[in-house]
């Protein structure tokens, strides 16, 4: 067999023109100890860090496919959360931008992740309807919460108890006790869904937001502290209507008739409702850090500011109105009423909850995060619709705040999505051009370099010499600009409708452009003498026109300049000589009409694609179709040969950009990673460089590797993605404990992952097996022989230096990541447990890694607890595991207890000997107060 065509591979290599994606949300985040400074914002699949003082990205932490939905940082400020559409978690640190740990339990996008107070759990919900809390220390599910009918919105922790709170699209509130791990109560009070929640007062108030104006807050009463303090409870409520209260006293009755009072953990009143001033749906609800400001948005671009002040405020504000009230019985009728008005004065929610301001962004907003500094500064950052970062400031104690905008982002992306792309000649810079602006990006470091303001551009290339740009606009319209002073040097009035399309003649003298008005029309570069200064600058001059019978999509001149290719609206191409302007080919086959295309660099092909989603190659000498190739799908919306080839680039609605070979009419590699529609790409002039646009706002650039590309090895390669997908698919296997009471302890789910640490595991025993068989047979040779014979080890065992079967196995469990764990054991024959189970028992015998191996000890009990227990030849095995299970958790036990005391130990020296370092600067102190009083005292005795 000969050898096959050589491809070289190209690779993703960076994404940039992005700020913000839509589908997350922007968090502040601490870096260098610095808080307020830094933002992280999902950018597709990554997270972008920004500086908001320089503007500048300072991190990325690399995601891999899945795009960004979620973020939270953690309450140390260390590690940020992120979650995925996939479902899957990671965990970033922002030290090292480094993600090590990943959760894989749920099945649809992340929605929502909230760290408990300490950072040591971190709960999940998704638009699978499962919440899911996760031990991020042991890096493991604990586990799940299952009773929502829809997406989750929010999930809390509280801060003093073991409860969370949860909130859904299926227009309940629920409350969960952690510790029995089951939902004690549900709060029915709203007609819609709700969209947020936040826990405010010392977590004594639930605020929840709905598809409604109002913001209704819930009074939360604890029932031990009820009890404790002997009062009767609707004392509580304050300020809402007898009505109100009977209502919703009805409403909790007609709920809580299933439950036993003893099994009530709180009970949750409305205490009212505060108006928004938006009249949609709220789409965030959230407080800053220390829960005093409230702030909301619905789909626009005003974010409302509340305050929540504290008992001391309250008691003070009421106060005031109580002397008002006195004074106005004292102007009415004397001092007769004043005892009657004391109880007149009553507190309303309005009185609790204050609004501050309203902060107006320049777009809508999709997302924002809030920060009390200690001075009483709040700062408000805001992710754009329009791909934007925006941070305000303003003083909520301040008698009218004002908010300020103190820093935005904006260099690093076009406002709305890049229609058209170029390269310069010398592959150095790359032109995107959007519905307002301009801008220039270095290749190499992708930084912007230059921004024009211009109208809604539609097509461009950079004129010869790399100086000056032209841009085709949907008005109709051609503008020069000069790329070093950035300014507009020319608009010219090309066409009545949208110019499509334009293509530069080989011989670089000029260009032609083909629009929505019928016609394509042939221009000359010319330089003409400038009014304002003796220089001449360049300008353009229309020379012909081509009229045609239909709207004109896309133009290309042939590579020896003798032919032109029209395409229009009726489907068809058109070739004309250049020259006398003759008609010479009609292309005539595609379903819809012919949005791109592109003549190879030697005039022989030209390669068309169109709406119907198909791409056709043509020969451009007697107009024959090649082949018709299902390209995409979704409409092909551009197609640009590979220079001094016959391969070419094809971009898609369907998010994806395919390589193929004319000649052979071959697909040769798809490169993914854009998550919305495509709508333009450009191959560099020396055919190393590739950039799209998409709908998602971002730039990517592609790569040529130096590494050849094999067909049928991509073909494999594509097979065993589309098999592990499929194994990942497929449905959970049945165990006999899952349906029933261990419904919520199965957290994980099964990957690709977990898959292969099954394998690895089984794998290691088979080995131990075999060597142990080995073994036996050896020591019978040698007993036969009478002398001692060489054992042959086994390579992998050499690999990990001579260990022994019965270590490999353990060290094999060893590796596997702690999230992995229990999927991996779930998906593990019975046939290797017994023998897994003898192995655990030499371990824990020696005291190596007692904490995994019960873990996973415990979990292989409770899923084949009926095999084992009806096994006769395991109850040996097992009796002896419980002896020595038990005495070396014990001793465990026993040595983190005694490490604990000596650290707390420690804790109480350090703290003693701070102390008395503190006394005795308090002594020095007033020592040096008294000798300042006595020499002040001398000094004004001398005087005297």
């Amino acid at each position: 067999m000969g050898l096959t065509k050589q491809y070289l591979r190209y690779v993703a290599s960076a994404v940039f023109g992005l700020i913000g994606s839509q589908k997350g949300n922007i968090v502040f985040v601490t870096l260098r100890g610095e808080k307020g400074r830094y933002v992280a914002v999902p950018a597709c699949e990554h997270v972008f860090i920004w500086d908001l003082r320089k503007g500048e990205k300072i991190l990325i932490l690399q995601g891999l496919k899945q795009e960004v939905t979620c973020l939270c940082p953690s309450p140390d400020g260390l590690h940020l959360a992120v979650g995925y559409e996939d479902g899957s978690i990671r965990i970033f640190s922002l030290l090292s931008g480094e993600g090590n740990v990943t959760f894989n339990g749920h099945k649809a996008a992340i929605t929502s992740l909230k760290y408990d107070q300490l950072g040591g759990r971190l709960a999940s919900g998704s638009k699978d309807t499962d919440i899911i809390v996760w031990d991020v220390i042991n890096e493991s599910g604990l586990y799940r919460l299952k009773g929502h009918k829809d997406a989750i919105t929010q999930a809390l922790f509280l801060r003093e108890k073991n409860l969370l709170v949860s909130s859904g699209k299926d227009s309940v509130v629920k409350w969960w006790d952690l510790d029995t791990q089951h939902c004690f109560k549900t709060m029915v009070g709203h007609r819609t869904e709700v969209w947020g929640l936040v826990l405010v007062s010392e977590e004594k108030r639930l605020i929840t937001g709905a598809s409604d104006s109002e913001l209704r807050a819930w009074d939360i009463a604890y029932l031990q502290e009820i009890q404790d303090l002997e009062e009767p409870e609707p004392k509580k409520i304050k300020g809402s209507s007898p009505e109100v209260q009977d209502t919703r006293e009805a409403e909790d009755g007609a709920l809580e008739v299933d439950e036993a009072p003893e099994d009530r953990i709180l009970t949750c009143r409305k205490a009212g409702s505060i108006l928004r001033e938006g009249r949609d749906r709220v789409v965030n609800l959230s407080t800053d850090k220390t829960g005093r400001m409230l702030a909301c948005h619905g789909t626009d671009s005003v974010l409302e500011v509340f305050c929540i002040l504290s008992r001391e405020e309250i008691q003070k504000k009421m106060d005031k109105k109580m002397k008002k009230a006195r004074k106005k019985a004292r102007l009415n009728s004397g001092k007769g009423e004043e005892e009657d008005l004391e109880v007149t004065v009553e507190m309303t929610l309005q009185d609790e909850i204050q609004r501050v301001t309203n902060i107006k962004t320049s777009a809508k907003i999709k997302s924002f995060d809030l920060i009390l500094s200690p001075q009483g500064e709040l700062k408000a950052v805001f992710l754009l619709q329009n791909n934007l970062v925006e941070l305000y400031s303003l003083s909520p104690s301040a008698p009218a705040p004002q908010p300020v905008r103190t820093s935005r982002v904006t260099l690093g992306g076009h406002r709305s999505d890049v229609r058209t792309l170029s390269f310069s000649s010398d592959n150095i810079a790359v032109l995107s051009a959007a519905a307002d602006s301009i801008k220039i990006w270095n290749r190499s470091t992708l930084q912007c370099i230059r921004t024009m303001t211009c109208e809604y551009a539609l097509c461009s290339f950079f004129v010869p010499g790399d100086r000056q740009v032209v841009i085709g606009t949907k008005t109709g319209r051609l503008q020069l600009f000069d790329l070093a002073s950035g300014t507009l040097l020319e608009t010219v009035d090309a066409h009545d409708g949208a110019l499509w399309s334009m293509s530069l003649s080989p011989d670089q003298r000029g260009f032609v452009t083909g629009g929505a008005d019928k016609s394509v029309k042939f221009w000359d570069f010319e330089l003409v003498k400038d009014e304002n200064s003796t220089q001449k600058r360049l300008s353009v001059k229309q020379t012909r026109t081509l009229q045609l019978d239909e709207d004109v999509l896309s133009v290309r001149y042939s590579p020896h300049q003798n032919l032109l290719a029209v395409s229009l609206l009726d489907c068809t191409v058109k070739i004309f000589y250049v020259d006398t302007l003759k008609f010479f080919l009609s292309l005539y086959g595609h379903k819809l009409p012919v949005i791109c295309m592109d003549i190879s660099y030697d005039g022989a092909l030209i390669a068309t694609g169109s709406a119907d989603r198909n791409v056709k190659i043509w020969g451009l000498d007697f107009g024959d179709c090649h082949k018709s190739l299902f390209a995409h799908d979704d409409s092909v919306m551009y197609l640009q040969f590979v220079p001094k080839s016959h391969l070419f680039f094809t971009a898609g609605k369907d998010r994806k950009i395919k390589q193929w070979d004319a000649d052979n009419f071959e697909h040769i590699q798809t490169l993914e990673g854009h998550h919305q529609e495509i709508w333009c790409l450009a191959v560099s002039p020396n055919g190393d460089y590739v950039v799209s646009s998409s709908h998602d706002k971002s730039l990517r650039l592609w790569e040529r590797t130096r590494e050849p590309l094999i067909l049928e090895e991509e073909r494999e390669m594509q097979r065993e993605a589309e098999y592990e997908e499929s194994v990942a698919k497929e449905d959970q296997p049945a165990v006999s404990s899952r349906e029933t009471q261990g419904e919520n302890y199965f957290t994980g789910k099964k990957t690709i992952e977990t898959v292969k640490a099954a394998e690895r595991i089984m794998e290691a025993v088979e080995l131990y097996r075999e060597e142990s068989a080995k073994m036996k047979e050896h020591k019978a040779i040698c007993k036969a022989a009478g002398k001692e014979v060489p054992l042959p080890t086994n390579p992998i065992l050499m690999a990990y230096g001579n260990i022994s079967p019965s270590a490999y196995v353990l060290e094999i469990f060893k590796g596997i990541k702690s999230s992995e764990l229990e999927e991996s054991l779930l998906v593990l024959p019975f046939s290797y447990v017994p023998d897994i189970l003898k192995l655990f028992n030499e371990f824990i015998q020696l005291g190596s890694d007692v904490e995994l191996l019960c873990r996973c000890l415990f979990f292989l009990l409770r899923i084949h607890f009926g095999q084992i227990t009806s096994n006769q030849m395991l109850v040996p095995v097992i009796e002896k595991l419980k002896e020595t299970t038990i005495s070396k958790v014990s001793q465990v036990r026993d040595v983190i207890g005694f490490n604990l005391a000596g650290l707390n130990y420690l804790k109480r020296e350090c703290e003693a000997k701070s102390e008395v370092m503190f006394f005795a600067d308090a002594t020095s102190h007033l020592e040096e107060k008294k000798r300042k009083r006595k020499k002040r005292e001398k000094l004004i005795l001398t005087l005297t």
